[in-house]
């Protein structure tokens, strides 16, 4: 989906794939035609836009075969789908019974991580829409923070800038601007904006012009982070806000109260890991995942808890839990609400929907569809109150 900001700039708006599990080609050409073309049509739009997901196996018979990239391009016109980013943070295996801390390896301090990106890169550049010369890709924010240290974080950032050289290369080649988002995640090396600013403009940091920010509105409010602050102090520092991923979390207001804990408690799952934070007057206090929090005593209960559990930005959470909605209103507001916006690519990104608990969990593939529908229905609308206007 397309959209007119006042400046006159298009921004893009799209969902991301890692909803659907597919680490294959066959698997990522079978689901435009299962799903995503079934939202556009539920959307009544002529064209959607789509953040793929290439999983490593997907990505590698896509570069070494370009009959097969040909066929992917081709699936995506016919069904009226576009793309203008990709999702690189999950390497492989996103779709698993059990990812946890699966998904952040490889990190920037593998050759693998490098490849890889650098993969979707030139993939990217082949996709992007005829009217297009600029495309995304996010990633895992350097490292999960275990171990971590100097030399690590001189590793990760060479691997940046080697990359960002091959990214200037190929639009030289192409005529195609790739840009990376680093994606601030609670628990890793860079968990907030503050963490990127500091790591993309210390000593050994890779070109801004290259790679920049994805701000997952998620993340950023499950770090408690208010956006009016946090997104304004990327652009003071210098640093694009390459792609947004937009999404809400979980947040429990009282979570000293039984039925809050018993309603968290169906949250907690085996697949996905669900980082728990709560602001206090020392500073953020914080879990790995939310059975840790409601088990271990970790955590103050005094104080608003908040669990990075991406919930439908369209169905309401029942009492007494809410999600971070009006996190997700003002960071809209800061990114895409100003004179001109602070990136044109957002991305609705809730790959939690099978994680759900059973009463809000899809059960058919037609009722996914719909919620990707209605997901999309309600970003549009915020959109659109914020003054831009919707292309056909």
């Amino acid at each position: 989906m397309r959209f007119r900001h006042p400046d006159g700039s298009t921004v893009h708006l799209s969902y991301c794939t890692n909803v659907h599990a597919a680490e294959d080609l066959d698997g990522v050409l079978a689901q435009l035609g299962t799903y995503a073309e079934p939202v556009r049509r539920r959307l009544h739009r002529d064209r959607l836009g789509i953040g793929l997901w290439l999983a490593r196996d997907a990505a590698h018979a896509l570069t070494s075969d370009p009959a097969s990239l040909r066929r992917l391009r081709g699936e995506l016109d016919a069904r009226g789908l576009e793309v203008v980013t990709l999702n690189g943070f999950p390497y492989q295996g996103f779709g698993d019974e059990y990812v946890k801390y699966r998904v952040y390896r490889p990190d920037w301090t593998e050759p693998d991580r490098l490849e890889h990106t650098a993969d979707l890169a030139r993939l990217l550049a082949a996709l992007l829409p005829d009217d297009v010369t600029d495309g995304s890709v996010s990633t895992l924010p350097l490292a999960w923070r275990t171990g971590f240290d100097a030399d690590r974080r001189r590793t990760a950032l060479g691997a940046l800038t080697a990359l960002a050289r091959q990214l200037d290369a190929l639009e030289e080649l192409t005529g195609r601007s790739i840009r990376i988002g680093l994606e601030p995640e609670p628990g890793c090396t860079v968990e907030t904006t503050a963490d990127a600013v500091a790591a993309l403009t210390g000593d050994g940091a890779p070109p801004a012009h290259r790679i920049g920010v994805c701000v997952d509105t998620c993340h950023l409010a499950t770090s408690f982070e208010d956006p009016d602050r946090a997104l304004p102090a990327l652009a003071r520092a210098g640093l694009p806000v390459v792609k947004a991923q937009l999404s809400a979390a979980l947040h429990a207001e009282e979570p000293h109260r039984p039925d809050v804990r018993a309603a968290l408690a169906d949250f907690a799952e085996p697949r996905f890991l669900h980082q728990t934070r709560v602001r206090t007057g020392a500073g953020l206090r914080a879990t790995d995942d939310l059975d840790e929090a409601l088990t271990s005593g970790a955590l103050p209960t005094e104080a608003p808890w908040r669990a990075h559990f991406h919930v439908p930005l369209h169905a309401p959470l029942r009492p007494p839990l809410t999600a971070t909605l009006p996190e997700l209103r003002a960071a809209l507001g800061q990114l895409v609400g100003g004179t001109e916006p602070l990136t044109h690519h957002l991305e609705v990104e809730t790959y939690t929907w099978q994680a759900l608990p059973d009463g809000l969990r899809p059960r058919t593939r037609a009722q996914l569809a719909d919620g990707i529908a209605a997901e999309l229905g309600v970003a549009r609308d915020l959109l659109t109150d914020l003054g831009l206007k919707e292309l056909p």
